[in-house]
This record gives C-alpha cells, structure tokens and sequence, in this order.
C-alpha cells in the first residue's frame, strides 16, 4: 500500500505544473511560506489565494479559485479542517486534478466529495516533504 501511495504521489507531482496555494501567508516563516518558495524553486507555477494581500513571492494573489482563469493541476490547502469543504468545491468547479491538503489538515466529508467529482486526494502530507522524498532532494 505505501508503494503505491508513493507511485501515486511521485505520478502527481511529475505530472502537474500549476499549483494553487490556498492560504498562502506572506509572513516567511510560516510553512505556508516555506513550501510555495520550495515549489517555486522546482519550476511549478504558483498561484497564491489569499483574499487579505495584493501579492506575495511577486506573484499576484487572488481572492479565491474562481479568480486565477487559468488551468490549476493541484490545490494545496493550509486551512483548517473546518475551512476545506468549500475550497474543495470550488476546485471541482474549476477542474482542479488534486486536492493536496498539509500536514495536519483531514476532512473526510471533503475527501468523499472530491473522490466522487473524480480528484486525487492526498491528505495529511506536506507537498514540499513529499517532492524532496520522491525526487531525492
């Protein structure tokens, strides 16, 4: 079972490009922070959600989903639980492929509806831990 999760893992983030960072926070030490620099680093495009800036990591931040009108491979979620269900459902609404949500972060309810709509779902993992692992980095 681990092998696969980790072929399913490595399968996402070979294949995907673009990256909404839902939550994404301007303050530099926050993990939020961290992993879209990380990612950025790595050659994925970034968009940043976050209603509260104008922009961060010179990259313009959008209110939500619905605003970036550009295809989105993975939505990775730094919300609280509580907060995912209607992140998730807009990523449907946008054709998202993969639902990412970090370390700490398990909604089942937002896991089924995901599944349902047809999108990966990796829960509870860091996207930035999980490409340095996958890709030895």
């Amino acid at each position: 079972m681990a092998s696969d999760n980790n072929r399913l893992i490595k399968t996402i983030l070979h294949n995907s490009k673009t990256i909404a960072v839902v939550g994404l926070s301007d303050k530099e030490y926050k993990p939020s922070f961290i992993v879209a620099r990380y990612l950025i680093e790595n050659n994925y495009t970034i968009f940043p959600v976050n209603p509260n800036l104008p922009s961060i990591l010179e990259r313009k931040c959008f209110k939500n989903l619905h605003e970036i009108n550009k295809p989105v491979d993975i939505v990775n979620i730094f919300r609280q639980a509580e907060y995912v269900l209607p992140i998730v459902e807009e990523a449907i609404l946008i054709g998202a492929k993969t639902i990412w949500m970090q370390l700490g972060i398990v909604n089942k309810e937002a896991t089924a509806l995901a599944g349902k709509a047809g999108l990966t779902v990796i829960m509870d993992h860091c996207i930035k831990i999980e490409h340095s692992r996958v890709f030895n980095r």
